[in-house]
């Protein structure tokens, strides 16, 4: 089946895709030896990741940037990141709610990830999905966060361009972000901004970042968008669009995702490490000298016994 299915999505087949992630995200043999088929370092999509606290509007921007997307030309992917059914163990789907009415589009595909136990904000197959989608021609790949109540770090390391979206209530929260603030963003939105606060925050995250804007090239842009009314979308369409220009003229994405590779590379190493340390003996000894030793003398005797 492996040389069909890959076939079959490198021909497009959204049928296809949906069954390779689910090889992937379930981490089956045959998901992980599809991987390894699908891998194009020629096939490279622009990713740009959406972050922000619950309730921003992300689901709904990244909707509307779809549809621009789309209506330009190009194959575009979403990857949402839902919270973790506690009975089933998958995603809630809230985002398939708010977007269904791009479902049967030949040219959006949007696929709802459970967290499983991730944090950062990401599912902890992201990046494996993302290369599914990338082999099946997808040209732009959405990747939303989950919306923990925090600004989700993990998104960074996974995009080429990171949208923050806040809402004007967010005012107290930024405050609170300030020592990371400028570092996580490359466009920041305030969504929502038909409500009242929103002029003042604007303002508020314009002072801070003038004196990043003074020592770097790319100017941190502050967007005004209403999502349920589709105000200022343009706008963040050509921001983005402008800072993936930027990125590929000063040639910092090549490295970009060199580093986001090697990333990747460490991960699935540490994963399957991590899986084969924990044989049933040392869960056993674990489960014996916890409490009676310290942590780290029962560490040392657990990494001892390989």
């Amino acid at each position: 089946m492996g040389d069909s299915l890959v076939k079959k999505i490198r021909a497009g087949s959204q049928r296809a895709v949906a069954q390779a992630i689910s090889l992937v995200e379930n981490q089956v043999d045959e998901g992980k030896a599809l991987l390894g088929q699908l891998y194009d370092p020629q096939s490279k999509a622009y990713r740009i990741g959406l972050t922000g606290p619950p309730g921003a509007g992300k689901s709904t921007l990244a909707k509307n940037l779809a549809t621009l997307w789309r209506d330009a030309g190009a194959k575009v992917g979403i990857i949402s990141v839902d919270p973790t059914s506690p009975f089933t163990g998958g995603a809630l789907l809230g985002d398939r709610l708010r977007m269904a009415q791009l479902f049967g589009d030949s040219k959006i595909f949007i696929r709802s990830m459970a967290t499983r136990g991730a944090t950062g904000g990401l599912a902890a197959r992201s990046e494996d999905v993302s290369l599914v989608l990338e082999a099946a021609g997808f040209e732009v790949l959405i990747l939303e966060t989950v919306g923990v109540g925090q600004v989700e770090l993990d998104i960074m390391n996974a995009v080429d361009t990171t949208v923050l979206v806040l809402v004007p209530e967010s005012g107290d929260e930024v405050q609170l972000m300030k020592a990371g603030i400028i570092e996580i963003a490359d466009i920041f939105v305030i969504n929502k901004s038909d409500r009242p606060g929103s002029g003042k925050l604007k303002k508020a995250i314009e002072q801070l970042l003038e004196l990043k804007n003074d020592q770097d090239d790319w100017n941190l842009p502050v967007v005004n968008t209403c999502a349920t009314s589709g105000e200022g979308t343009a706008e963040l369409f050509d921001c983005i669009t402008r800072h993936q220009q930027y990125l590929e003229h000063s040639g910092t994405i090549t490295g970009n995702r060199v580093e986001r590779d090697k990333r990747h590379v460490k991960e699935i190493v540490n994963g399957e490490k991590m899986d084969a340390f924990w044989t049933p003996e040392k869960e056993n000894l674990l489960d014996q000298q916890v409490g009676k030793m310290s942590p780290m003398e029962l560490s040392r005797l657990l990494l001892e016994q390989d």
